[in-house]
């Protein structure tokens, strides 16, 4: 009698321990229950809101709900990427951003999250070169005329935000280069590509969603792509390792991500119907327009992919003796 009574004790033990699990992996089926926040880092019109823009629209139409987007430029990223956190874990508050967001320990090292650790990576949109751009009354036609102007004065150039991944492409640049520059932050790209159009700032590293139609219009003049091959959509433009500096290769990702305790059934999902929107013929195409690559990673490889360039962007700033705050 008493093996009997154990024996259901165990069972019903059993039943109650698992039951947590059968609980999460449904959440998947009831997600999402409402519109899904969506806090994009940077302004609207920015590389980063371009390319998430464009995917979101048709995974909304999947899964039968709307993404409010809400755009919170400023601080490279870091501000939206803070309120993200400050939501429920639920798969209804996610966040757009950028590879900026594995700058933020160098950039901002008293960022009230870790960047390493704080989101779970859903799924990249693919990556965009980082293009360094000047408007075309400078007269500068190439990487070393850059360099060479930047020996005979100061030169300053533009980001999209303090951090972001125009900032830290372009820094990375001139740490290779040796160009002598002051830094000029804005809350987006766009804002910043005005100044540098008119000519009151000297050059930006721009992602290809923003600067592509100024650059075919003959506005800004392009100097390198910041890819490791040339781009597609700029297949004239050299890259930096062809430029002569290898260690300024960037890669400008662009993905979704979610608050880290999100239940992973959600973020599951999350990606599956991002991936099956990415292969549409029609974002593919919108996408390409903007010069983005595909770049596919599970959820397990995003966020080793972001680990992995937190640390070597820490490596970087130690070795270069970079300080910002």
């Amino acid at each position: 009698m008493a093996s009997a009574s154990r024996r259901r004790f165990l069972h019903l033990g059993g039943a109650l321990l698992a039951a947590p699990f059968v609980s999460r992996g449904a959440l998947a089926d009831t997600w999402p229950s409402q519109p899904i926040r969506v806090l994009v880092g940077f302004t609207a019109g920015s590389t980063t809101d371009i390319v998430g823009r464009i995917p979101l629209e048709r995974v909304a139409a999947q899964i039968g709900q709307p993404f409010v987007i809400e755009n919170r430029g400023g601080a490279g990223g870091s501000i939206a990427a803070a309120a993200a956190l400050q939501a429920e874990p639920n798969g209804h508050t996610l966040l757009v951003h950028s590879s900026g967001l594995a700058a933020t320990p160098v950039i901002h090292p008293n960022a009230s999250f870790d960047a390493a650790t704080a989101f779970s990576g859903v799924a990249i949109f693919g990556s965009v070169p980082n293009i360094l751009v000047i408007s075309p009354k400078k007269g500068i036609r190439n990487l070393a005329e850059l360099i060479d102007a930047s020996k005979k004065g100061n030169m300053t150039f533009a980001s999209a935000g303090t951090g972001s991944a125009s900032h830290w492409g372009a820094e990375r640049l001139r740490i290779a280069a040796g160009i002598d520059a002051t830094h000029v932050p804005f809350r987006g790209g766009p804002e910043g590509l005005t100044e540098v159009m008119t000519g009151r700032l000297d050059f930006m590293s721009i992602g290809g969603a923003s600067g592509l139609a100024f650059i075919r219009d003959g506005s800004l003049t392009p100097l390198v792509v910041s890819t490791k091959v040339r781009s597609a959509a700029l297949p004239d433009v050299p890259t930096v390792t062809e430029a002569g500096y290898p260690g300024a290769t960037y890669t400008f990702w662009n993905g979704l991500l979610a608050p880290a305790k999100t239940p992973k059934p959600i973020v599951e999902r999350l990606h599956a119907e991002v991936m099956k929107a990415l292969a549409t013929p029609e974002v593919k195409q919108r996408l390409a327009s903007t010069g983005n690559e595909p770049m596919e990673a599970t959820p397990a490889e995003f966020d080793a992919m972001i680990r992995s360039d937190t640390a070597a962007n820490i490596a970087l700033a130690k070795t270069a003796n970079l300080k910002f705050e």
